[in-house]
């Protein structure tokens, strides 16, 4: 890179939040038609970086050039027009707009002060034509998956002509071939000579993909490496960690499992699900793999009731249960950990304490008990290492302490079924590895685990027995010992 000067540079930039040294003196250097990932823990200071090249907020000091001249942005709109794109993590659109309309959001072309509708659905088919979009472009994105929106997002970044385009974590939500076909997007871009700031917690596509590689640890720089200095995964880790850590997954339970617990019968939802059938035993983890659309989540709503399912039954325990409203499934003992927690988990308004304990808050004399409150929070979140307090608000925390206060929560509703849904979505290796040791040894307690993950080796590491979903069906079911990654993959994807 030495031949060619940087389109992007950060110098000793700095950002501290009350209680909280985020980032401190951090350089980094972005050339043209490279990819550069940024690499660390949740909590690390990627997410606080990333907002301050975007000018979603402001350095406490330090300096941003841009083709080296100095660049302020007060706004991301100041970033935008200096060239910068970004496609976010936590989806940043508009719910009640179409696909097409979040697309060219701020961008539409007007005549005699008319928006030119045509024209811009032209622009954001294009786009999205890009990404094998194969959802509808003219519903409310809010009813799409967030698989799919998470391409809407991709798409307006794509739809505009930046040269430094920030992708945070934009295979979270994509299966392999989806992420492949965003690879070959990528060095298309790469070639064109656009830089891509990459962030993802996914070493394998970062050793794909990187030709250079910069680590933060606890909001300090820590490394800048090209990829050929790198050696490997084991290498990453240890920068991003301080100390090696084991592979994906667990070992396998030496108990056999328990009697059955949930059993799921034919249960049908028109469009969605066809005739749907799965047991739960004690003591087990049950994967569940499939393509975007396969109707996993799907199915996680309607047992856990916030859909309703045409026909088919549910028992629990061996008695039927009627499950109609999430609240029905809380009182049988399920537990539903959503993949999208921000909007569907958790008050990002209010304390972490106040989530953990929403669905039993100590009372005293009828009146909130906080100290308590604040008791049972770090009691229950303290095996998870996080490094919080109990009154912090949960909506300027990393996304790996997000998910921990939702696991929290349900690990104080006494809950004996556990729904999974892309538990480690967005979160980096440390507490990955922390949840499923969580899994496992809510398992070893007797606890039945449904854990649905787009993550194919996250499926193979941790399950006793692995389903497969394709169109609304179960269309195998898999012990440890045959689930490899070219089974699941020829039930998934087969016609």
């Amino acid at each position: 890179m030495s031949d060619r000067s940087p389109v992007l540079e950060l110098n000793a930039i700095t950002k501290t939040f009350p209680g909280v040294n985020a980032l401190q003196d951090v350089a980094m250097t972005v050339f043209p038609g490279e990819v550069h990932t940024l690499l660390g823990e949740n909590g690390a200071g990627k997410s606080t970086l990333l907002k301050i090249m975007f000018g979603v907020q402001p350095a406490d000091s330090g300096e941003i050039r841009i083709d080296g001249e100095p660049a302020r942005f007060a706004q991301p709109a100041d970033a935008m027009r200096a060239g910068i794109a970004m496609v976010h993590q936590e989806l940043n659109l508009v719910p009640q707009m179409t696909a097409v309309q979040n697309v060219v959001l701020g961008r539409e072309r007007t005549t005699a002060g008319v928006i030119d509708w045509a024209e811009a659905r032209r622009r954001a088919r294009e786009s999205l034509a890009r990404l094998g979009f194969d959802a509808r472009a003219d519903v409310p994105v809010r009813q799409l998956s967030v698989a799919h929106q998470q391409m809407v997002e991709l798409a307006r970044a794509l739809s505009v002509d930046a040269r430094i385009i920030i992708m945070d974590e934009p295979t979270a939500s994509l299966t392999t071939q989806e992420s492949e076909r965003l690879f070959r997007i990528i060095e298309g871009l790469r070639t064109a000579g656009k830089a891509i700031i990459y962030v993802s917690h996914r070493l394998k596509e970062v050793l794909e993909l990187s030709d250079r590689i910069t680590v933060l640890r606890d909001g300090r720089l820590v490394a800048s490496r090209t990829r050929a200095e790198v050696t490997g995964e084991p290498d990453l880790i240890r920068l991003m960690v301080g100390r090696d850590l084991a592979a994906i997954g667990v070992p396998p339970s030496a108990k056999p499992a328990g009697e059955e617990i949930l059993r799921v019968a034919n249960i049908c939802r028109p469009g969605v699900l066809h005739d749907v059938s799965l047991t739960l035993r004690r003591g087990e983890i049950v994967g569940m793999a499939g393509m975007v659309g396969a109707g996993r989540t799907e199915l996680a709503r309607v047992i856990f009731g916030a859909d309703r399912a045409s026909s088919g039954t549910i028992h629990v325990a061996g008695k039927p249960a009627a499950i109609r409203t999430p609240g029905d499934a809380i009182a049988a003992g399920i537990a539903l950990l959503t993949e999208d927690r921000k909007h569907q988990s958790l008050v990002l308004g209010m304390t972490t304490a106040s989530n953990a304990t929403l669905l039993k808050p100590p009372t005293r004399f009828g009146f909130l008990d906080r100290r308590r409150q604040n008791t049972m929070t770090e009691d229950v979140l303290r095996p998870l290492n996080t490094k919080m307090r109990a009154e912090m608000v949960v909506g300027k925390l990393s996304g790996g302490t997000q998910q921990k206060v939702v696991l929290g929560r349900w690990l104080l509703s006494d809950s004996e079924i556990f729904i999974f849904d892309e538990p480690t979505r967005g979160i980096d290796v440390g507490a990955k590895g922390e949840i499923h040791t969580l899994m496992r040894d809510l398992a070893d307690q007797g606890k039945a685990i449904l854990m649905i993950s787009s993550d194919l080796p996250e499926v193979l590491g941790m399950s006793d027995r692995v389903l497969v979903m394709r169109r609304g069906r179960i269309v195998a079911e898999l012990p440890r010992e045959d689930a490899t990654e070219e089974a699941v993959v020829h039930h998934a994807a087969a016609e």
